[in-house]
């Protein structure tokens, strides 16, 4: 899986400089994330890559290294 592509997806869905997603970043506090943004970012996220982001996973993402872990174990 391209990470770097996942990382365009997160900066492009948040609004967010790409420098500041980072695998430590917080999706919350330091991307500025909320219910609704974290909504759309799975649905960009599954448009970018094909794998489908769980509803009942999405609150247990809560850094950038979270969405990447849960796309490597998720990845056909």
């Amino acid at each position: 899986m391209d990470f770097e592509k996942v990382r365009s997806v997160i900066a492009e869905t948040l609004t967010c400089d790409i420098e500041k997603v980072t695998d430590s970043a917080l999706l919350v506090d330091d991307l500025g994330t909320d219910s609704l943004a974290l909504v759309e970012l799975a649905m960009a996220i599954e448009e970018a890559t094909g794998v489908v982001v769980e509803d009942e996973a999405l609150p247990t993402l809560k850094t950038v290294g979270d969405v990447k872990a849960y796309l490597e174990s998720h990845a056909n």
